[in-house]
């Protein structure tokens, strides 16, 4: 049936089709990847900052959960695989795709436990960022006083530009990550999760140290990221309604008194989000902020920042709307994620929205919280002017390809649209936290998360996700006076589109193809005016 609709309603289809095996190789989970699962990550990294190169081994624990075939991991082709070992001793043969490895355990013999360790040591160039975090890659750049700073963004390009893994987002380290990096002592190492240890090398020439941090929660591999630099730290402790909440903020040491005084936000900011979305989702790692040479990213349990301390987007409101500059777009952004993308994230890239739409109405949902929900409103309405419908928002599954950037200001639209039919905002806010006890640290699809929404508000929104997620048409309710009666439908819909709608003067009206007789007083034809909270066009005819 859905080939069929796609094979005669263009407008349901990402209309791309130039996609490459290797596209389909990273983004599909072929027979050489469903038959494992992934435990644990423990990476082990050292980055050279002269020569932008780095060096590592990634020992992978992994549970048989199939029939054993080849086994394939990702490593982006500028890195070079020097050898593969299962357990301590036993060396692998393996080949290379460009992009993938494949080891033949075949013939393997696993214990009953059905557990086994892969190490992959591993070196070479990775790919730079050429515009982080949008053009993704590792970072070797310097702060203003000249001293090496690097990390990564690697959320579109990838993990495996810089670690061997499974990259792809079903499969989530079950038992977080260890992450190991060997830096010179006079930088600081700060990764995901919670400090264990630092150590120093037994070298001759330079004083090198091991810092390791240890993640306890499930994680995409996109999150897992080191930042290397002259960091200082402060802290506090938020008391949350899972208990005390440890939140540590590394920032750049000549940056700390700005820090101190822009992210005093953040206690605010994390009672609103756990009011409405449930308890922040990573108690046992922690909560940070981490100063990066780039704009912002929601790397689990350690956001990336670098908003340069200031509110808006770098200084800019989003949204036509001046709320955006009264709070730090990346602070609200980026930490929205920690509920939706982190706890709850998409199994394929192609449902990203359920990421973006959701974590983009956390910046209304904050301005709510603080402004009243009339300000939430205004901000929400504000971002419409950024909407492209270039595209559908959901893509094409299975070939590692995101939807439109729609996905962000179209999809917090739909979800204000969603709001405003459920029409009880206590309700509203018990659907938000029921998702994330749902989906706590789960991977999901498009259709978990609408039949969820659908089967607890009691509505029937399937064209409503049809046409905001599937689509690229905008509802357009035509309204006309005939006869003494006003007359309104719906066109530029999905088949079936039936979408009710608030007038401004409260009473609800119920559009569908055909012509409706609105059995309401009007007086005039410009008392027809639906609620602007609801993302539609209007047209009069005349």
């Amino acid at each position: 049936m859905r080939f069929f609709l796609f094979l005669f309603t263009p407008f349901l289809l990402n209309s791309q089709t130039d996609f490459t095996n290797q596209d389909s190789l990273r983004g599909t989970l072929n027979s050489n990847r469903t038959w494992w699962d992934v435990v644990k990550y423990e990476i082990t990294l050292q980055p050279d900052f002269a020569t932008k190169t780095i060096q590592g081994k990634n020992e992978i624990l992994i549970k048989k959960t199939g029939i054993k075939s080849l086994l394939q991991l990702d490593l982006h082709k500028a890195l070079s695989v020097d050898s593969i070992y299962l357990g301590s001793s036993k060396r692998m043969s393996f080949t290379r795709d460009n992009n993938i490895i494949l080891i033949d355990l075949s013939k393997v013999e696993f214990t009953e436990e059905d557990f086994f360790k892969l190490i992959v040591y591993y070196s070479g160039k990775p790919k730079e960022a050429v515009k982080a975090p949008w053009d993704g890659g590792w970072i070797f750049t310097k702060d203003e006083k000249g001293r090496p700073w690097m990390t990564v963004a690697c959320q579109e390009l990838g993990a495996s530009s810089w670690f061997p893994c499974k990259d792809h987002q079903s499969d989530e380290s079950d038992y977080g990550a260890v992450i190991t990096v060997i830096a010179p002592d006079s930088l600081v190492v700060v990764a995901n999760g919670e400090f264990r240890e630092s150590s120093y090398l037994d070298v001759n020439v330079s004083k090198l140290k091991a810092t390791t941090w240890v993640v306890n929660n499930p994680i995409n591999n996109y999150n897992i990221v080191p930042y290397i630099g002259k960091y200082v730290n402060f802290n506090e402790v938020y008391n949350g309604e899972k208990g005390f909440l440890k939140c540590n903020y590394w920032v750049l040491d000549y940056e700390l008194e700005k820090a101190k005084m822009q992210f005093k936000e953040v206690p605010k900011m994390l009672k609103c989000f756990e009011y409405w979305f449930g308890p922040y989702p990573f108690y046992e790692d922690g909560y940070k902020i981490v100063q990066a040479p780039y704009l912002g990213m929601e790397h689990q349990s350690a956001i990336a920042y670098g908003n340069k301390f200031q509110n808006g987007y770098l200084g800019k409101s989003l949204s036509d709307s001046d709320y955006g500059l009264k709070w730090d777009f990346i602070l609200v952004h980026e930490s929205g994620h920690e509920w939706f993308g982190n706890s709850i994230t998409s199994k394929d890239i192609a449902d990203m929205w359920i990421h973006e739409s959701f974590t983009n109405y956390s910046e209304t949902i904050f301005t709510d919280c603080i402004y009243g929900v009339q300000a939430g409103n205004e901000y929400e309405i504000g971002l419409r002017h950024l909407i492209k419908n270039d595209k559908p928002i959901i893509g094409n599954y299975g070939v590692n390809d995101q939807g439109s950037g729609d996905m962000y200001y179209k999809g917090s639209n739909m979800v204000h649209i969603i709001r405003q039919l459920v029409n009880d905002d206590e309700r509203f806010r018990q659907l938000l936290r029921g998702l994330n006890r749902t989906f706590y640290h789960r991977t999901v699809t498009s259709q978990d998360i609408e039949q969820y929404i659908i089967k607890f508000s009691n509505l029937d929104l399937t064209k409503l996700f049809d046409q905001y997620l599937r689509t690229t048409q905008i509802p357009l309710l035509e309204y006309k006076i005939e006869n003494n009666q006003l007359l309104y439908h719906w066109v530029d819909c999905v088949q079936g589109f039936d979408l009710k709608i608030r007038l401004e003067n409260g009473n609800w009206i119920f559009p569908s193809e055909n012509w409706n007789i609105l059995d309401q007083s009007i007086n005039k034809i410009e008392d027809f005016k639906p609620d602007a909270n609801f993302f539609i066009k209007l047209r009069k005819i005349l």
